[in-house]
């Protein structure tokens, strides 16, 4: 009995004729030099900052772990100068670590009252209820003139 190829000549054919590429992969490219911050700036869509409104509610999803603590106490604040008593900080549920730095932070701060997890329908322990009392903080005027 005589056995027939098992196809790895035409498996040879084929990568015979696959055109094979000349270039050194293992060289160096060159890297376009990075613009500079004021080159960056120039090409910006928005050439002035974008003023949003300041709501009852922040989601800290999009901000760095590093930035997290500045953005809550800046927002804070806002809040206060705002008028707002009453304000939701979701940070997510995790293993709790950003829960554990907002609360810390939270307990430091002159016109915090009080914090709480929310309800269950509005986050529960993924998000802390804050209570301000602008009267117990040193807050800079409005910044809405």
């Amino acid at each position: 009995m005589t056995r027939k190829g098992t196809g790895r000549g035409k498996m040879r054919a084929i990568w015979a004729l696959l055109p094979i590429p000349r270039k050194n992969t293992h060289a160096k490219k060159a890297k376009a030099p990075l613009p500079s911050a004021s080159e960056e700036l120039d090409d910006s869509p928005f050439p002035d900052p974008i003023v949003m409104p300041i709501e009852d509610v922040i989601d800290l999803h999009p901000f760095a772990p590093k930035e997290i603590r500045s953005v809550v106490e800046e927002y804070l604040r806002e809040c206060c100068v705002a008028g707002f008593t009453q304000v939701r900080l979701i940070h997510g549920k995790g293993k709790g670590v950003q829960r554990e730095s907002i609360r810390s932070l939270l307990t430091r701060l002159p016109y915090v009252e009080d914090f709480a997890d929310a309800p269950m329908g509005a986050g529960g322990w993924g998000t802390t209820i804050v209570h301000l009392d602008p009267s117990r903080g040193d807050l800079p005027e409005s910044s809405e003139s």
